[in-house]
């Protein structure tokens, strides 16, 4: 019994603090850079100090794992919550929970399964909220007048696309330098389409009528910084049409949804925004041709439908032929119809002459006279039986106009003149009276309707800054400066805040009887 306590106490003691030390050293030199492939558990994003704290974890194990500030601005995939990825960093323990952890430095989807998997959520929920849809889509400009280029400013792909334009169709094009490849190259491009956006037409800086993302070709880890959700949302959004030509013609990112056109290559992007400029002039080199053959054309059918027209219509000759004969036929009747009219004229004349002879005349003097014999006899009388009748209307106008009939109208007249002067005054003093009193009766109509014999009674009106009556509490806003009317003045004043509906009373006080409230 004593020789195994003796054995015992023969044991080196350690401190926790040593036994801890001991085994992170162990650890740290045994395991100072691993891959760890499993699933991310546990996260919820950077700690306020800049850190991020997780756990990976396979179907039997579970390991803590950290990132740290620095390392964590530098990822190019930020960690999701049960992501599948491949941690590279060291392993160290944590002494104050006796705990052991791998410090990450770097961080990546396990595989392209993942990164596709990833990539197919991301890319149903945009399309789920119709940033791909066709009816967002615009046309191209034909001719385009600035073209806008987001991409690498030293890479082969701007080169390229301005080589391809000068070949076709010189103008201006526009750099927005971006990486095309990292962990900012998603936020530099949204912030590039925006910036587009943002210039106005006719400013110092030229608005492109027409963006170009591009980006020569590479794996699906190079192009995921245009998979970037804030770049799709800045492509759909954009006003400008915007053609995205991100690696080539296989590879397909989420912008290639979102944008109006796709292109297959930045090459073709070039191609998609500008026309040949020697097709365009031999076009119109070709529609001036025909339209110089088309204008000889009609000038030559229209001389030969002039022609045509001028054979149809007859000659002065043939126009004027028969006016002339029916002249000279009318010229020849002339002649003979004039003696044939005097001979007429002269038959007619002797047959008249017969008939004027002196028995006859005779014959037509008595006649008339016997007709006039009969008129002048009964001339006398019937002036004698007019005259009577004359005389008869005169005496009965003379009665009438005689002096006592004249002085019974007047007598008459005067009466009723009386008697409606009587009623003119009558009325007018009666119309004097209503009129005196409608002054009164309106001022103390006006008096009783007036807000201000409500304001006497001992309420108040409440104005905003642009004297306008203020009804609703909801209205006011705390630090207002309001106007409060009385019955005497007006007295300015900030509103402090609403009183809750707890503090209020429930019933307010009954107005005094015969008041009531302005509002």
């Amino acid at each position: 019994m004593s020789e195994s306590a003796q054995v015992e106490t023969n044991l080196v003691e350690y401190s926790v603090s040593e036994i801890s030390g001991a085994l992170k050293r162990v650890v740290e030199d045994s395991f100072s850079h691993v891959r760890v492939r499993g699933e991310i558990s546990g996260y919820r994003g950077p700690h306020s100090s800049g850190h991020a704290y997780f756990a990976l974890k396979d179907d039997r194990a579970r390991i803590e794992a950290v990132i740290w500030r620095g390392t964590m601005s530098r990822l190019r995939f930020p960690p999701e919550e049960g992501m599948e990825v491949i941690a590279t960093g060291k392993l160290t323990t944590y002494p104050g929970s006796s705990k052991y952890q791998i410090v990450i430095e770097q961080i990546e989807p396990a595989g392209a399964g993942a990164l596709m998997a990833l990539l197919e959520e991301r890319r149903k929920k945009l399309a789920a909220e119709g940033l791909f849809d066709a009816s967002r889509k615009q046309l191209l400009p034909y001719l385009p007048r600035v073209i806008g280029v987001v991409t690498s400013p030293t890479g082969a792909v701007i080169r390229d696309i301005i080589h391809r334009i000068t070949d076709r169709f010189p103008l201006h094009v526009v750099v927005w330098p971006i990486r095309v490849q990292g962990e900012t190259c998603g936020a530099e491009a949204a912030a590039a389409v925006r910036g587009f956006n943002a210039l106005e037409a006719g400013g110092p800086a030229l608005r492109p009528d027409i963006i170009i993302v591009a980006r020569g070709g590479g794996s699906l880890e190079d192009l995921w910084g245009f998979n970037d959700e804030a770049l799709v949302r800045a492509v759909a959004a954009s006003d400008i049409p915007v053609i995205s030509a991100v690696g080539h013609e296989t590879d397909w990112t989420l912008i290639d949804h979102a944008a109006d056109v796709r292109a297959p290559t930045p090459t073709g992007a070039a191609e998609m925004a500008v026309p040949v400029k020697a097709e365009l002039e031999a076009c119109i080199v070709t529609f001036g041709a025909r339209l110089s053959g088309a204008s000889s054309r009609l000038l030559d059918e229209r001389r030969k439908a002039l022609r045509g027209a001028s054979r149809a219509i007859p000659s002065l000759d043939q126009l004027l032929a028969m006016p002339r004969r029916r002249f000279d036929e009318a010229a020849a009747r002339l002649g003979r119809a004039l003696t044939a009219e005097t001979t007429r004229k002269r038959a007619t004349f002797e047959g008249c002459a017969r008939h004027i002879v002196p028995g006859v005349l005779s014959r037509r003097l008595d006649r008339a006279r016997d007709r006039l014999r009969v008129p002048s006899t009964a001339l006398p009388r019937d002036m004698q039986r007019l005259i009577e009748q004359r005389r008869t209307t005169g005496g009965r106008c003379a009665d009438k106009l005689s002096v006592r009939s004249i002085e019974q109208r007047i007598a008459g007249g005067r009466e009723k003149t009386s008697g409606l002067c009587r009623r003119l005054d009558g009325a007018m003093a009666i119309s004097i009276e209503r009129r005196q009193r409608r002054p009164g009766e309106a001022y103390r109509l006006l008096k009783t309707l007036s807000y201000t014999s409500v304001l006497e009674r001992g309420f108040a009106l409440v104005l905003d800054g642009k004297d306008a009556p203020v009804k609703r509490a909801a209205e006011v806003k705390p630090g207002q400066t309001l106007q409060i009317k009385f019955a005497d003045d007006l007295v300015e004043a900030v509103a402090a805040g609403r009183i809750q509906s707890a503090a209020r009373p429930k019933k307010p006080p009954s107005p005094p009887r015969g008041q009531g409230s302005l509002f």
